[in-house]
């Protein structure tokens, strides 16, 4: 008898999705403003864009790219801190309403009707 495999996604059927990253570190002795240093440090190598303070987000291509990027943040997490991530469509994403405030520059380079990928 044979298994059907699932089916792989097409890049028509894939999701464009955010990872929105916040996290609240101590930074009170030189060690852990170090470790808060390098944390922030692999977020911007990664591809996050700082949203507002300790609030970064990347937007990734369907659940594939999402878990990997996920397995990234969590082997380069540090020992001490407040550190949470939440999975949202793109759709959710540029439906969030900004209250008091500007967009960031990068907000306003790519609005909900056009992307950069790289």
């Amino acid at each position: 008898m044979q298994t059907e495999h699932p089916k792989k996604l097409s890049k028509d059927t894939r999701r464009y999705m955010r990872l929105m990253v916040f996290f609240d570190l101590p930074v009170t002795t030189r060690e852990k403003k170090h470790a808060y240093v390098l944390f922030r440090r692999f977020l911007l190598q990664d591809g996050y864009d700082m949203l507002q303070w300790s609030v970064y987000s990347r937007i990734v291509n369907g659940m594939d790219a999402a878990q990997k990027h996920m397995k990234r943040l969590e082997s380069n997490l540090p020992k001490e801190g407040s550190i949470r991530c939440l999975q949202i469509s793109e759709k959710q994403f540029t439906n969030m309403k900004l209250l008091v405030g500007e967009r960031s520059i990068q907000e306003k380079k790519v609005n909900d009707g056009q992307m950069l990928l790289f």
